[in-house]
């Protein structure tokens, strides 16, 4: 059994001595429908009862405070909160960054978010955009810390300059393995920032413990974050699967199981297999693959028969240091190549309000991982090793900002 875990927002609300410093000051809170205490009590819930807390504005990210918008792209307006009376500021809506006027409610931001452990994560790049407004303003940020479920592995390529962008917060790689109170920190140093930023950090948190690896299992119950976010697994999975938004084949989306499984009406899912196996064997390592047929219900490919892969990572087989989803969604694409040369693979539509990059480039940060599936000649070596390099380098520019043993 993992050891019992005490998220920020339950030790803010279990000691007073931790709320001291909030006396006299408006505090808002940044929240989704995953900001839950112990108990399973919203943390908007929880804060305004609280008699030594003057709660008087609220902040939702992408898919809003509820969390009721499906897809992307798909906006939350501003509304006042019925049970407490305050003002919720979308910030996915008009805006994406807090203005000015937003933060004349508050002098405190609280941010409780459950963050997914991957780059495009559109949290974390919320996290930075408060942190900048604050600074401009005079606000302070307190992070109320919650685990990253991914774990402390890091994978994928960096994000390249000049490739920032709402699914891009920074010079990340697509699994970073920072919480999002370490993240904080990271910003703050990195972008240079003068903001009163503190963390309510996590106590019992040991992100390499079974059966977890990062995510309290059997401690704590899972919340979608986002409507897509459906479990554990798939937070395990999504720094490959996310590449899937970029490209035609269907990841999942209107099934059961999104950001799990991949696939397409035309896709011949044992042949694919049999090539990634015979391209790039260690690269499926430490999860089962599994061929599949689904038909979404909406999105890509909607009421179409699809033939694909399931990424199965929630049994005895699952090798949490062995696990590269990122490697393993882009040798899905090499194989596709190698099969069908001239397959329509890549995306191309308006991707989180950018209309004049691909997609599948926002996503990586770069065009390097679509440049490297495209050319006939590009080995999985070569990817390997741009991306080792990255990894490396960031594992060395982490460790300063490592809360947890």
């Amino acid at each position: 059994m993992t050891t019992s875990v005490r998220f920020g927002l339950d030790r803010l609300l279990a000691d007073p001595g931790l709320r001291r410093p909030l006396t006299g000051r408006r505090v808002a809170l940044l929240a989704h429908p995953a900001s839950v205490t112990a108990n399973l009590t919203h943390s908007l819930d929880a804060l305004a009862a609280l008699p030594d807390l003057d709660l008087t504005a609220a902040f939702g990210p992408q898919h809003g405070l509820k969390g009721d918008k499906q897809d992307n792209m798909v906006e939350s307006p501003d509304f006042r909160d019925p049970r407490h009376g305050i003002p919720v500021f979308s910030l996915y809506g008009e805006v994406r960054r807090p203005t000015a006027a937003m933060l004349e409610h508050c002098d405190v931001v609280l941010v409780d978010l459950q963050d997914l452990g991957c780059r495009i994560y559109t949290f974390i790049t919320t996290l930075r955009y408060v942190l900048e407004a604050a600074a401009a303003q005079g606000k302070a940020v307190w992070v109320l810390d919650r685990p990253n479920p991914a774990g402390r592995p890091i994978e994928g390529l960096t994000l390249r300059p000049g490739w920032e962008s709402f699914v891009g917060a920074g010079a990340l790689p697509m699994r970073h393995g920072l919480t999002l109170g370490e993240l904080a920190g990271w910003f703050v140093a990195t972008l240079k920032l003068d903001v009163d930023c503190r963390v309510i950090p996590m106590a019992g948190w040991q992100p390499d413990a079974a059966p977890g690896y990062g995510w309290p299992l059997g401690d704590r119950t899972w919340i979608n974050p986002s409507p897509n976010a459906a479990n554990l697994w798939m937070a395990r999975a999504y720094a490959g699967t996310v590449l899937l938004e970029g490209t035609t084949l269907s990841e999942g989306r209107g099934t059961t199981r999104p950001l799990e499984l991949f696939g397409a009406p035309d896709l011949d899912a044992a042949a694919l297999l049999a090539a990634m196996q015979a391209l790039a064997p260690d690269w499926l390592a430490g999860c089962r693959l599994r061929p599949c047929w689904f038909e979404p219900t909406f999105h890509k490919h909607a009421g179409r028969l699809c033939q694909g892969l399931q990424i199965h990572v929630e049994d005895a087989a699952y090798d949490h240091g062995a696990f590269r989803p990122w490697r393993l969604q882009a040798l899905a694409f090499k194989a596709l190549r190698r099969l069908q040369p001239d397959y329509p693979l890549w995306r191309d539509f308006p991707y989180e309000y950018e209309h004049d990059r691909l997609a599948i480039d926002l996503i990586n940060g770069s065009p390097l991982l679509r440049q490297w599936v495209d050319d006939p000649a590009a080995q999985p070596g070569d990817l390997d090793a741009l991306a080792r390099a990255d990894e490396a380098a960031w594992a060395a520019a982490r460790a300063s900002f490592l809360r947890y043993p």
